[in-house]
């Protein structure tokens, strides 16, 4: 396995019901910049996705120096969010937003009337070694998809979340529900070789106020590649009620989210981690007719939850 670097977390993309909709929220709202829109058919679509006759419109957006990608599938509808999801569910995955001042942001929020998770913005208690200081909010998209308000202090985080005056700075990670911390960690660090950066337990008051999760104790681990955003997984060690990933889950699906990561062979990683046990959506490693999403090869899986996880080849 040791053959296997990835080379960055190239972006986070979620699936969505009606474009022109989240364009509306992601620009207007958060202040996310359109950098990119296409629709694109065909073939090799189809192989990629695991679907037949796709045809879909993919546009990405900008945050600081992140990318989020955006996918409206013309063609086929999957299934909407589940009405009551949850955040302890394992089809819950969330992007972290930084911002500068947290109380501006959840005002502009509010004024457009955004539906929060969490009453009010959270401050992690200093005891917290990893994320003391840290203040953070969860709300959703209008598709349902969970998003979190992240404003680090000083001490905490990248200092490029401290060199800028804007209101909405990027993105800082994704986070997604395990089932395992130390199985998802089998696929994460071991086979894609992404470092394990800090690991923690947060509980009490402010973890259940931000979750909206009862008695809530989670196992955070951390992990990073050589450039991108982060990934957090997140093992909800109470209470054990969190619902598995639905059946069959289909990118056309509102909950599917899938994380590309850039590898240098994508075959051979591919061959690699199904030698392991894990799950690939696509049949094989496909070769894109053209560039135009930005890469020559790629492959969906599946992490041992049933996330997405997009490989390409540059």
């Amino acid at each position: 396995m040791s053959s296997i670097q990835v080379a960055a977390v190239e972006s986070v993309g979620m699936t969505v019901a009606h474009m022109e909709r989240s364009l509306e929220f992601y620009t207007t709202v958060l202040d996310f910049k359109q950098v990119f829109d296409v629709e694109v058919s065909g073939d090799e679509y189809d192989r990629l996705l695991g679907l037949s006759h796709t045809r879909l419109r993919v546009v990405r957006l900008q945050l600081g120096n992140e990318i989020l990608e955006l996918t409206e599938y013309l063609s086929t509808k999957g299934r909407p969010m589940p009405a009551d999801s949850r955040s302890h569910d394992q089809w819950f995955q969330h992007l972290a937003i930084v911002v500068s001042n947290i109380e501006q942001a959840c005002q502009r929020l509010e004024a457009y009337q955004v539906q929060q998770v969490s009453i009010d913005p959270q401050t992690i208690p200093e005891s917290n070694p990893v994320s003391g200081g840290v203040k953070a909010l969860y709300f959703q998209d209008p598709d349902g998809h969970r998003l979190e308000l992240i404003e680090f202090p000083l001490d905490k985080g990248e200092a490029k979340w401290q060199q800028s005056n804007q209101l909405f700075l990027g993105i800082d990670h994704t986070a997604i529900v395990v089932f395992s911390i130390e199985t998802s960690l089998q696929f994460y660090r071991d086979c894609l070789k992404l470092e394990l950066k800090t690991q923690s337990k947060n509980s009490g008051t402010e973890q259940e106020n931000l979750s909206k999760v009862q008695d809530a104790k989670v196992c955070v681990s951390s992990l990073k590649a050589l450039t991108g955003l982060g990934i957090e997984l997140l093992e909800y060690l109470k209470p054990c009620t969190g619902r598995p990933m639905p059946v069959n889950v289909q990118p056309n699906d509102v909950f599917h989210w899938q994380i590309t990561i850039a590898v240098p062979d994508v075959a051979i990683v591919a061959q690699q981690l199904q030698s392991k046990g894990f799950f690939s959506a696509s049949s094989k490693a496909t070769v894109m007719p053209d560039l135009t999403l930005g890469f020559k090869r790629g492959i969906l899986v599946r992490d041992p939850d049933g996330h997405g996880i997009r490989l390409i080849e540059k």
